[in-house]
């Protein structure tokens, strides 16, 4: 039973090492086993990758984008072995992937969009899976406006969605976003581990500590390279390596006189659950959707 769905004052699961016979379905036993959640354009594969990169041993299975309350080994958009991607056979033989793996080394689990104190013990995150195996649980952030913009430009370019349906997906998703910052506010009873993208991206020393707290060696610390899930970054398509100026924070700079995107940070600027969330996470982001609730999107007026 994980730290989400239990009680604060229970004492938090033994941790993967403390278990006998590692993981059933690999035949593999990992030094580290961590579930990493998050927003999509989070960066989340980016942080995946670089997790990967600082794996005892160099050791890493990475199961990405695992579809929640299933068994993520089985319900998942895709393994990687060491960042290297596998086929669909390789990644259906799971005890000849686990027979592939030198002894120890790091399991990470990934989810997108999901925010896991959604679920409850009778429908957990994880499904089946014996949560006593994992060391942690990992929750990834990054600020609203550049977030934000991000998610639309990613949207806009999928020419299968119209207007009203980005724009569906994407309200939904902002009220997902305010739910895990709204869990993030709780980190520390409930045992997570929280990245902030935004700090992740700018500071080695932070990427530093953090791999500390995850009893990750520090192997690789760099940026490393773009990730090309979901299209890769919705702005910078013909960048390789994430260590050049990505500008992820100036997103919401990029996108400013993109229609859409006003019209969505004033529906977020009205929305008091998020801007509070947003005070003890992102304050900057906060004062700046509260100034622009003091002004009307448009004049209604003029239109009758």
């Amino acid at each position: 039973m994980m730290a989400l769905e239990q009680d604060v004052s229970t004492p938090p699961p033994a941790s993967a090492a403390e278990q006998p016979g590692g993981w059933p379905s690999l035949g593999w036993q990992p030094d580290v086993a961590l579930r990493l959640f998050g927003m999509r354009r989070s960066g989340n594969h980016a942080v995946a990758n670089w997790l990967q990169r600082n794996a005892p041993g160099q050791q890493a299975l990475f199961f990405n984008n695992c579809k929640s309350a299933r068994m993520p080994l089985s319900h998942h958009q895709g393994i990687e072995r060491n960042t290297v991607g596998l086929s669909r056979s390789e990644a259906r033989d799971l005890p000849a992937l686990g027979a592939s793996m030198a002894s120890g080394g790091l399991l990470l689990i990934s989810y997108e969009d999901t925010v896991p104190s959604d679920y409850n013990l009778d429908r957990p995150v994880s499904g089946d899976l014996d949560e006593r195996l994992l060391s942690g649980d990992v929750l990834l952030l990054r600020g609203f406006l550049n977030w934000s913009a991000s998610l639309l430009k990613k949207l806009q370019g999928n020419p299968a969605f119209s207007l009203v349906q980005r724009n569906v997906v994407l309200l939904r998703t902002i009220d997902s976003y305010r739910r895990m910052l709204e869990l993030a506010s709780h980190a520390d009873e409930l045992a997570l581990v929280v990245v902030d993208y935004d700090r992740w991206m700018r500071s080695a020393h932070y990427r530093t500590d953090l791999l500390d707290r995850l009893d990750l060696p520090v192997a690789d610390n760099t940026l490393g390279k773009i990730q090309t899930y979901g299209g890769g970054s919705s702005f910078d398509k013909d960048r390789g390596d994430a260590d050049f100026d990505l500008k992820t924070d100036q997103r919401c700079q990029q996108m400013a006189e993109d229609a859409e995107y006003q019209a969505i940070l004033h529906l977020a600027a009205r929305d008091e659950a998020l801007l509070a969330a947003l005070v003890r996470h992102y304050p900057d982001d906060a004062a700046r959707l509260s100034q622009l609730a003091e002004h009307p999107p448009f004049a209604a007026g003029g239109l009758f």
